[in-house]
């Protein structure tokens, strides 16, 4: 059935726990109201990436992009959009009013116009739970093209020729994974997709998996198919459950289309798929503690060599990458790899997606050319830091990468230049920080995180990182010393040196990188005893300026342990003994009578 209008519900968690699911239902009993169900239809799909926007509702053809949209909207949309064909303008995305008050395409605004989705290409696009929409936007034709009319070495040499690496971390050649678990012996051979996901603020891969989950059902038959596999497993957090629940249907239609199963595309191919749930541990995103983890056994790293191309699931060959990696290699297949290598920089072939959020405007996911600046993530796509705040730095690669400062601004993101300035790519996360951000403390907030999710398998993670994080501690409690400092850069190296996986390795990336770009904070601390970002609470003092103080009693009153003196119309005092620094009095005052110190 033909419509005249698609109204396009984004149902991703972000938009989901804001509440479209509400607003879904009743723009549905809106439309059966006035008789329009068989010219509008309303379709529940993937992320748009404005994630802080929710719930966002895009009518097309016109493609009005609403923002923010409650329950009691959706019968003005209906009876003013949908009926009579007038923009609801008071409830449009502000970017997508133009200067002569007409609509203006998303492509032109700030957020989408400097992006170019590959990975997320369906993610907005395509109703993720009905197979027929990924076919109509040629699913699965580079899957059969591969077992119809190429080799499987023709596979390999399109990804290699791509350029593409891994999304996942590292950034290790895509196509050499493949050749080398191809070339390995083995009568078994597996194929697994690393959809754990743990870095704090990162939400790329299990966005595409609830956009567009038969891209990566696709992408590893094909994988699957150039190394000779038969058996494929992903890895999901069980936090995941909506990313779960859809790529058990996707898997399910893919059976019943033939598209997993016995002899693919009469082609002799078998190749079948299973969901293994994680259970939250940050360790699993390390691929040879993910592989044991789907072995059913306790998620710890084994030691490399031998690498999983080699020795992996089982004992046995095995190719792993994580979800948007396999997001790209259908449409690589399809497009060729010169289209690919076409964008991005030299050694950083195609495009990045990113989860961007902290201290930024326009919270959300991003996909971005490899090598465009951080200044142009943060100032144009990112709409900047809002509150006329200036930008401190930004974090990248999550616990195991380092944070950028202002002075790094225009480096270009790709897998060099991030790590030459001390971080890395990671999976994706991009958390921007302001002048109000301590960065001992943002220190502290990975090295509390790494400590509690370290597997415990070897001492200098286990141990090393326990003793970082007390160093930190003091460091943020006033109780630090200047020795501390040289202990931490050495404490950090010899982590670095001797952890058995890339989790410890990377466990000190934090603390150097902040140690190396944002010294001073750290001398403040242990030498000054204090905080010039305001954060570390120790550190701090509530003092009365004497000469804006009109004693009006109103910080006494507040005082939640009773530490302010002064009488009416008399300048007051606080005790800096009994003070638990809750910032009431600060608050309360109306003369700016009250600062830190």
């Amino acid at each position: 059935m033909s419509y005249r209008s698609h109204v396009m519900i984004c149902a991703g968690t972000g938009c989901v726990a804001s509440g479209c699911n509400a607003v879904g239902k009743e723009i549905e009993e809106e439309i059966k109201a006035v008789g329009l169900e068989n010219e509008v239809k309303v379709v529940y799909t993937g992320c748009f990436g404005l994630c802080a926007l929710g719930p966002i509702l895009i009518v097309y053809p016109e493609g009005s992009f609403y923002a923010h949209v409650k329950a009691e909207d959706c019968k003005e949309i209906v009876d003013e959009h949908l009926l009579k064909g007038r923009i609801v303008k008071r409830l449009l995305y502000h970017e997508t009013i133009g200067d002569d008050d007409n609509l203006k395409s998303l492509n032109e605004t700030g957020f989408y116009k400097k992006q170019t989705r590959v990975a997320l290409r369906n993610c907005g696009v395509i109703d993720p739970e009905q197979i027929d929409d990924y076919i109509g936007f040629d699913g699965y034709l580079a899957l059969g093209k591969a077992l119809t009319e190429m080799k499987p070495e023709d596979v390999i040499d399109i990804v290699k020729r791509s350029g593409l690496r891994g999304r996942g971390g590292a950034g290790f050649p895509t196509g050499m994974k493949w050749q080398f678990a191809k070339d390995a012996p083995g009568d078994q051979k597996y194929v697994v997709c690393n959809a754990d996901e743990g870095d704090p603020g990162a939400f790329m891969d299990r966005s595409i998996l609830e956009g567009d989950p038969h891209s990566v059902i696709e992408a590893m038959a094909l994988a699957a198919y150039a190394v000779g596999a038969n058996q494929g497993y992903v890895y999901v957090r069980a936090e995941y459950p909506i990313a779960v629940n859809r790529l058990q249907i996707a898997i399910d239609q893919a059976k019943e289309y033939g598209l997993l199963g016995k002899n693919l595309f009469d082609s002799g191919f078998d190749f079948d798929l299973e969901i293994r749930l994680g259970a939250g541990a940050f360790v699993c995103g390390e691929e040879t503690a993910l592989l044991t983890s789907v072995e059913g056994k306790r998620g710890e790293p084994r030691s490399r060599p031998p690498f999983p191309a080699v020795k992996g699931l089982f004992g046995k060959p095995t190719v792993l990458n994580n979800v948007e990696t396999y997001a790209n290699i259908p449409v690589i297949m399809l497009k060729g790899p010169e289209w690919f290598a076409s964008m991005g920089t030299e050694k950083s072939k195609g495009t990045k997606v990113f989860a961007i959020g902290g201290k930024i405007t326009n919270i959300g996911l991003v996909e971005i050319p490899m090598g465009t600046t951080l200044r142009e993530v943060v100032e144009e796509i990112g709409g900047g830091v809002p509150k006329g705040k200036k930008f401190k730095a930004a974090q990248t690669g999550g616990p195991s990468g380092g944070c950028i400062p202002a002075e790094h601004f225009d480096v270009p993101i790709d897998f060099e230049n991030l790590s030459a300035v001390g971080s890395m790519m990671g999976s994706g996360g991009l958390i921007v920080m302001d002048e109000d951000d301590c960065m001992v403390d943002i220190a502290k907030f990975f090295l509390d995180f790494t400590v509690e999710e370290s597997c415990g398998k070897c001492a200098p993670c286990r141990i090393g990182t326990k003793r970082l994080l007390e160093i930190l501690e003091r460091i943020t409690e006033g109780k630090g010393e200047p020795s501390d400092i040289d202990e931490l850069d050495t404490l950090c190296q010899h982590i670095r040196t001797s952890s058995l996986c890339q989790l410890g390795m990377t466990a000190p990336n934090p603390v150097l990188s902040t140690l190396h770009f944002f010294r001073d904070e750290y001398m403040a601390h242990v030498v000054e005893k204090k905080c010039p970002a305001g954060k570390c609470k120790d550190l701090l003092q509530y003092v009365v300026v004497p000469e804006k103080c009109i004693g009006c009693t109103v910080c006494k009153k507040f005082c939640p342990v009773d530490c302010i003196t002064g009488e009416v119309k008399a300048v007051h005092e606080i005790d800096q003994g009994e003070c638990i620094k809750c910032g009431v009095c600060l608050e309360k005052c109306k003369f700016d009578a009250i600062v830190i110190q």
